[in-house]
């Protein structure tokens, strides 16, 4: 009898008796394969006989043979009574019991220790971080609103998310903190340990707290304030976010691309220049030509290490010229997304943005990315939103000159891209357009199982 049918039995009598059978369900999770547990209890049984026998060798057997006499006698009186295929099992199934209550009491008095009220069952929990350590190693890339709305669906399938990240903002708070103390700017890094934090609710509320008060904190998140005393503290901001992670209990790591302090520029199709990540979608015109200020910035080390060793690379969703391709802007890191040969896939945008994609289809999307990196394919598949908005949304974003991605199929084939339509939109009451995060994760999961399996 297999221990899946036996939770289903247990589980089917919940309705008789809900707390009994659901401690005892409990009980059998304990025996879940690789928790380590099973051969933990039978190490444990196996030290109790040994030491039953050295004590029975020490003495010289006189009190353990008198002892073994009485308990066969006693058995013998039993078997009498009922027969050996009756006794013997009821016997062993005594045993078994007691020793399964001894070792759960033992353990729910640690669990009393460790686990706050209203949390999960300790067995719960580390089921739990054994399905999240086995996870594959993802790299995300990106950067805005749309990483970390990502990160918030990803980090319920692995632990092992590495989120590299741009750092070319230099509007609100961001911009004011990297004029006033010339550290590099923190707002999407921000964004990102609040996603991962195990916390998240909560600690989303507190960094993005603005002040609105105070000489010189009004417009000020606390996460910004916080992530910059936390680069004078440690040296630079990788320090800095390393020890953030740590403090904030962060299921993953967060990376800037680079620690260069990078400035964005824009050629338009009027032969504008326009410099800054904040003025660029301000300006109006149709971008023809993107790059940085120092050109070539070297990335960091952490950053390409976790891109060499990862299983799943997924680029975006986020603003295209101001979020995605700064990143892909450092040489090394395009370099490095090149040469794997995993499964690569790029979540496209359900909206246009005004300033930036005005007008684009899905395949303009991939052309200025690969156009971004030398026209190489650093991607195997697009990610695209199967259904458009509510009428509601529509009339909404196209007041601010933003319409749905459209999807020009046959383009999409022509530049080598898979393309993966799924429902992956949340729509809020004002008519606000997000991706779902469980919905996003769980389809970019299946769709990473079917191209893992199939490679």
């Amino acid at each position: 009898m297999s221990i899946g049918f036996l939770r289903q039995a247990l589980n089917a009598l919940q309705k008789q008796s809900r707390s009994p059978s659901h401690r005892v369900n409990q009980w059998f999770k304990w025996l879940s394969p690789g928790l380590s547990v099973k051969r933990w209890l039978l190490i444990s049984v196996s030290g109790v006989v040994l030491a039953s026998l050295g004590l029975a060798i020490w003495i010289k057997l006189t009190p353990i043979f008198w002892a073994l006499e009485l308990v066969r006698n006693f058995l013998g009186v039993i078997t009498d009574i009922l027969p050996n295929y009756i006794s013997g099992p009821l016997v062993i199934l005594c045993g078994v019991l007691l020793l399964l209550w001894g070792q759960t009491r033992t353990v729910g008095s640690i669990t009393q220790v460790l686990r706050q009220e209203g949390e999960e069952e300790l067995i719960d929990v580390l089921l739990a971080h054994r399905r999240l350590y086995r996870g594959p190693k993802i790299v995300v890339i990106g950067g805005g609103t749309g990483l970390s709305t990502l990160l918030r669906g990803l980090k319920t399938y692995s632990a092992h998310i590495t989120a590299i990240v741009t750092v070319a903002d230099d509007g609100g708070s961001s911009g004011r903190l990297r004029q006033e103390f010339g550290v590099l700017p923190p707002g999407d890094i921000r964004n990102c340990l609040a996603a991962l934090a195990d916390e998240e609710k909560l600690l989303t509320e507190l960094f993005q707290y603005r002040f609105r008060a105070g000489d010189g904190l009004t417009g000020h998140s606390f996460g910004n304030l916080f992530l910059t005393a936390m680069s004078e503290i440690t040296g630079d901001l990788e320090q800095a976010v390393a020890a953030s992670s740590k403090v904030l209990a962060v299921r993953g790591q967060v990376l800037p691309a680079t620690l260069s302090d990078v400035r964005l520029w824009a050629e338009l199709d009027d032969g504008r220049r326009i410099e800054g990540e904040s003025s660029i979608p301000k300006a109006g015109g149709k971008i023809v030509k993107i790059g940085c200020i120092p050109a070539n910035p070297p990335a960091l080390p952490a950053a390409i290490k976790a891109i060499k060793e990862a299983d799943y690379i997924i680029i975006g969703p986020g603003s295209l010229y101001t979020s995605l391709i700064p990143n892909l802007l450092v040489p090394e890191i395009a370099d490095a997304i090149a040469a794997t040969n995993i499964p690569r896939i790029y979540v496209c945008n359900i909206m246009t943005q005004a300033g930036e994609t005005q007008g684009y289809t899905v395949a303009e999307h991939i052309q200025a990315i690969d156009a971004a990196c030398g026209q190489r394919r650093l991607f195997d598949a697009v990610l695209v939103q199967k259904k458009s908005p509510s009428a509601h949304a529509l009339i909404r974003y196209a007041q601010q000159n933003s319409h749905p991605v459209f999807l020009d199929r046959e383009a999409v084939t022509k530049l080598g891209r898979r393309i993966v339509p799924a429902n992956i939109l949340f729509e809020d009451e004002t008519g606000c357009v997000r991706h779902d995060p469980q919905k996003l994760a769980r389809v970019l999961f299946r769709w990473y199982s079917g191209a893992h399996h199939g490679k």
